[in-house]
């Protein structure tokens, strides 16, 4: 392996419950892909639960973790947020949003309790959650002529690469992506063939 190329997301939305010295402590867990998601479900979220007193949460996007977000609500400093981002990283998952809902029971909780209450609701959402693993892929495009598509197209079989797209109007186009540990090497065997364009085109 050159690097880590895999990573996990939750499959659908998941609920966790958690209640202690009254106080209630509602998860939602989302599959999100970017900040205007994590905005949308938030707002539902504070419409659903209107007379809630808290909506916690955490978030982390990308393959590769890079943006991640904690906000404690009004809550102490450190006590919601980061435990349910404790979680998200316990369980190794990115692309997801965590809400944690809370009604007050009338007793304080203390920071300890509350760091429980929360990292708890969040491990009962998550644990009931399918997870999936991805791959990082890079997306290649191909400029070819047709004396050549049967190469290419034995090419994409034996190396079990997924075809985006293709267009064989006038010139051969085809769009494919390739799993990041495998693309230099597969870059190299098409940029062999000197008939052939090979261009990179983005990282999913």
């Amino acid at each position: 392996m050159l690097f880590e190329d895999t990573y996990k997301e939750i499959a659908s939305e998941t609920q966790g419950f958690f209640k202690d010295k009254g106080s209630k402590f509602y998860a939602h867990a989302f599959l999100v892909r970017n900040e205007s998601e994590v905005k949308q479900h938030l707002e539902e979220l504070r419409k659903k639960y209107y007379d809630a007193r808290h909506h916690c949460y955490a978030y982390v996007l990308n393959p590769d973790k890079s943006a991640y977000r904690v906000n404690d609500d009004g809550e102490p400093s450190g006590s919601s947020g980061r435990p349910i981002h404790g979680q998200l990283q316990s369980f190794d998952l990115t692309n997801i949003l965590v809400v944690v809902v809370r009604y007050f029971g009338g007793t304080k909780l203390g920071i300890p309790g509350l760091i429980q209450a929360y990292r708890e609701a969040t491990k009962d959402a998550l644990s009931k959650a399918k997870i999936q693993s991805k791959y990082i892929k890079d997306v290649y495009l191909l400029h070819f002529q047709y004396p050549d598509i049967n190469l290419v197209m034995r090419i994409l079989k034996d190396e079990g690469l997924e075809q985006l797209e293709q267009d064989f109007a006038i010139d051969c186009k085809l769009r494919f992506c390739v799993r990041k540990n495998d693309s230099q090497r597969i870059f190299e065997k098409f940029k062999a063939i000197h008939t052939l364009k090979i261009k990179y085109e983005k990282t999913i």
